[in-house]
C-alpha cells in the first residue's frame, strides 16, 4: 500500500469513528424526545396550557401559572443576568491581565461548579427572609447560574477575534473601549448569543433554588413580588404523586418546557442569521 492510500485509509476510518461518535451522541437525545413525546402529547390542549391547576384533586388541571412563572423568571434572570456576565467576559478577555481579572476569573470558576441548591438557600437566608417569595428572588437565585456562564463564554468568544481586527480600529485612532464595542463585539457575536442562550436553556431547567426563593404557585401571579410557579417545580411535585393525572400533567410540562427551549434556540438562531445576510 502506497503513502497515498494508506492517508485515504486513515481519513475514511476515522470519519467513520466520527460518524459513530456522533450517532452514540445523538442516541440518549433522541431517546429522551421520543420518551418525552410520547408520554407528553395526550396532555395536550389549548386548556391545559392556559387553565390554573387544580391541586386539591386528582385532576390537576392546567399549567398556565407554570408557563407564565418559567417566561417570568428566564425573561427577569436574563435582563439581569446577562449584562453583567457580557460585561464581566469583556473585561476578562480585554483587560485580563491584573490580579482583580484573576480574582474575577477564580470566583467564575467557583460559581460555575457552585451547586444550585446552595444558591437557592444564600438567596433564601438573605432576601427572601426579608422580603418573602417573590419571583424577584427566583430570579436572583438563578442569576447565581446565568452569569457565570455567559462570563465564560463571552470571555472565550471574544479572545478569539483576531488581534488584526483590535489593532485596525486602533490604527484608525478609534479608543479601545469603542473598538471593542463597535468591531470585537461585533465579531464575537454569535459566540456571545451561544453562550447566553446556554445559559438561558440551562436555568430554564432549574428546580432546586427556586423551591427556597420563588416557591410554587398554582394561580396566575399578578406582580414580581409574589410567588411564582415554573414548570420544573409542576414536574418535581406532580411526578411524586400516586394519581395518574398528576403524572401526565408532569409528563406534558416538560415537553412544553423542552419545546420552549427549543423555539427560543431556533428564533434567535434565524434573527441573528438574517442580520448577518442583510450586511
Amino acid at each position: 500500500m502506497d503513502h497515498y492510500a494508506a492517508r485515504r485509509l486513515k481519513d475514511r476510518v476515522f470519519t467513520i469513528l466520527g460518524g459513530l461518535c456522533v450517532v452514540l451522541a445523538v442516541i440518549p437525545l433522541g431517546s429522551i424526545l421520543l420518551g418525552v413525546i410520547a408520554k407528553g402529547l395526550p396532555a395536550m390542549s389549548w386548556a391545559f396550557l392556559t387553565t390554573d391547576s387544580l391541586p386539591s384533586t386528582t385532576s390537576p388541571g392546567g399549567i398556565g401559572p407554570a408557563i407564565q412563572g418559567t417566561l417570568m423568571l428566564v425573561g427577569l434572570t436574563s435582563l439581569i443576568g446577562i449584562p453583567i456576565g457580557i460585561m464581566s467576559g469583556i473585561f476578562l478577555a480585554e483587560y485580563g491581565t491584573n490580579r482583580y481579572a484573576s480574582v474575577l476569573r477564580l470566583l467564575n470558576d467557583v460559581l460555575t461548579e457552585f451547586p444550585s441548591i446552595v444558591a437557592g438557600i444564600t438567596i433564601y437566608l438573605t432576601f427572601v427572609l426579608i422580603f418573602g417569595y417573590s419571583t424577584i428572588a427566583g430570579a436572583l437565585a438563578l442569576c447565581f447560574i446565568l452569569i457565570p456562564i455567559v462570563s465564560r463564554t463571552t470571555e472565550e468568544s471574544v479572545k478569539l477575534v483576531p488581534n488584526s481586527l483590535r489593532e485596525a480600529s486602533l490604527a484608525l485612532g478609534i479608543r479601545k473601549w469603542r473598538g471593542t464595542v463597535s468591531v470585537v463585539l461585533r465579531a464575537a457575536r454569535s459566540g456571545l448569543i451561544t453562550g447566553s442562550l446556554l445559559a438561558v436553556a440551562r436555568v430554564a431547567g432549574e428546580t432546586a433554588p427556586l423551591i427556597f426563593t420563588a416557591f410554587g404557585n398554582s394561580y396566575f401571579a399578578t406582580g414580581l413580588n409574589g410567588p411564582v410557579g415554573s414548570l420544573t417545580m409542576y414536574i418535581f411535585s406532580d411526578w411524586k404523586q400516586p394519581y395518574q393525572g398528576y403524572q401526565l400533567q408532569a409528563w406534558g410540562a416538560a415537553l412544553v418546557l423542552i419545546l420552549m427551549v427549543l423555539l427560543i434556540n431556533i428564533a434567535v438562531r434565524l434573527a441573528t442569521r438574517g442580520r448577518g445576510a442583510r450586511r
